[in-house]
């Protein structure tokens, strides 16, 4: 496998409080990684110690298959907390900056960078009077600067507005796709999230309690009828055959998961009973992306592949850091 980011056992602690507990993460080259944890749950720390910002107390961390971190960590562009921008100064002088600090002697770098994210009509407006959104796109821009590889961003688009989240949703997106950049990025706005990630992690109190691709999460959360039978042979055979159904399958013994006409489950499971077949038990499963991570990330789970009644929390995890 081709890891941009992996750690065994990544450590660290404050004191007496371990902030990151043991955390084995996998980034796969061209991923965009969706690292999704509560406020104070450990993905700033762990962000920092990926981009050299901070030292683990123990465990190890390979960048691009190398154990050079130094090195490799010249591929990393990253925007961890509030982006370091002169307020006082135009996009433009901010950029100039960036550019003569680094050394980069191409003559169109800055324009080329404001255009790539849409900030290049901004004139002779100050920093300080942009939106958050521009601002964010700018801190993006400077992490750019270097030509990364590799992005890391903790949570770009918290407190933006659909406008500005939609306008680093797009961004990001351009570079995945058009730059082939792996990007690790941190957030608590789900459904935004979700329409960018090929990859999880969630981390609960530090710890990485689970890590998935976008498909398996698709499957994990897909409404279906479930079903636990005492034959399972005989049972699809009826399901077949009587209720015409077809788009089913037998995760495990005893258990039939059924995807079509949820809205007849009540008929499936009479016919059943009419062919003196037991139905132990029958319920409609699966759950929404928000009640998915919800149910990892609360205080306890709901039982396994069931729905929560009268659910009514705010598509968001709250709060800005880790």
């Amino acid at each position: 496998m081709d890891y941009v980011l992996k750690t065994e056992g990544l450590t660290k602690q404050y004191g007496r409080h371990t902030v990151v507990d043991h955390v084995d993460m996998h980034v796969e080259k061209g991923d965009i990684y969706g690292f999704i944890g509560k406020n104070g749950a450990g993905k700033t720390t762990f962000m920092r110690m990926v981009a050299g910002l901070a030292a683990p107390a123990e465990g190890s961390m390979e960048l691009f298959g190398s154990p050079e971190l130094e090195k490799q960590r010249l591929r990393i562009g990253s925007l961890i907390e509030h982006p370091g921008l002169y307020g006082k100064m135009t996009a433009r002088e901010n950029l100039e900056a960036v550019r003569r600090s680094l050394g980069i002697t191409e003559k169109n770098a800055v324009e080329d960078m404001l255009d790539f994210v849409r900030l290049s009509g901004t004139g002779k407006k100050k920093v300080k009077n942009f939106s958050m959104g521009m601002k964010q796109r700018l801190g993006i821009a400077i992490a750019l600067f270097c030509s990364p590889d590799f992005l890391i961003l903790d949570e770009p688009i918290n407190g933006l507005d659909p406008a500005g989240i939609k306008e680093i949703r797009d961004l990001l997106l351009r570079l995945n796709r058009e730059r082939q950049m792996t990007i690790l990025i941190s957030s608590h706005i789900l459904g935004e999230l979700s329409k960018i990630a090929t990859r999880y992690g969630i981390i609960k109190d530090g710890v990485l309690i689970e890590e998935f691709g976008a498909k398996e999460l698709e499957l994990k959360c897909q409404r279906c009828q479930k079903l636990v039978v005492d034959d399972v042979d005989r049972a699809v055979a009826v399901l077949e055959e009587k209720c015409h159904i077809t788009n089913y399958d037998v995760p495990q013994a005893g258990v039939i998961r059924i995807f079509e006409g949820l809205d007849r489950s009540w008929a499936v499971n009479r016919e059943l009973i009419r062919q003196d077949i037991k139905v132990k038990e029958s319920y409609l499963a699966g759950q929404d992306l928000e009640g998915y991570f919800m149910d990892l990330l609360g205080n306890g789970q709901a039982p396994q592949g069931e729905t929560p009644k009268n659910r009514r929390r705010p598509f968001t995890l709250g709060g800005k850091h880790a």
